[in-house]
């Protein structure tokens, strides 16, 4: 079972994923239960989605735009970015899209083929949760502070590194 990481802490998963089957439909999930749908079916039926008793949240394909969401992000508790490889980086952009440009506050995480390697960079364009592969479990060290800082401006540091002030001890 993936591992799902939140602000730094293991925790147990509320939320189901749901994928098309090989017929090309989600599987049927209980009313009540929370739900991460693909973007097509949330723009499909926006409103059904929102009548129902358990919570539904949206999920992105690398290729979807995060404009289509733009109305809807203010009732969205949660906006999951799909990775589908490892070596698939434009849910990076999806992120700062999201987050800078849409100013999304809800839970943005990553799921798909995430590694506990990649939390500090996906942490900096703005991603606070993390569905971690299974069989990827890492080495159980501190995934969001694998390096002291970082050069370049982020989500969540707007200055580039020689715009800060550096203090001598």
């Amino acid at each position: 079972m993936p591992r799902y990481i939140k602000d730094g802490k293991e925790l147990p998963d509320g939320w189901r994923l749901l994928r098309a089957g090989d017929d090309g439909a989600l599987p049927s999930a209980p009313g009540d239960e929370d739900v991460i749908v693909p973007l097509a079916a949330w723009l499909q039926d926006a409103e059904g989605w929102k009548r129902r008793p358990g919570r539904a949240g949206v999920w992105l394909a690398p290729d979807d735009d995060p404009a289509l969401l733009a109305p809807h992000l203010a009732e969205l508790a949660l906006i999951a970015i799909d990775f589908p490889a490892f070596t698939d980086g434009r849910g990076y952009s999806l992120a700062r899209l999201l987050r800078e440009r849409y100013d999304y506050a809800g839970e943005l995480r990553a799921v798909g083929d995430v590694w506990p390697d990649l939390i500090r960079s996906l942490w900096l364009v703005g991603f606070d949760a993390f569905l971690i592969k299974d069989g990827k479990e890492g080495d159980g060290g501190d995934d969001y502070n694998t390096f002291s800082d970082s050069y370049q401006v982020n989500f969540r540091q707007p200055l580039p590194l020689f715009r800060r002030r550096v203090t001598q001890p």
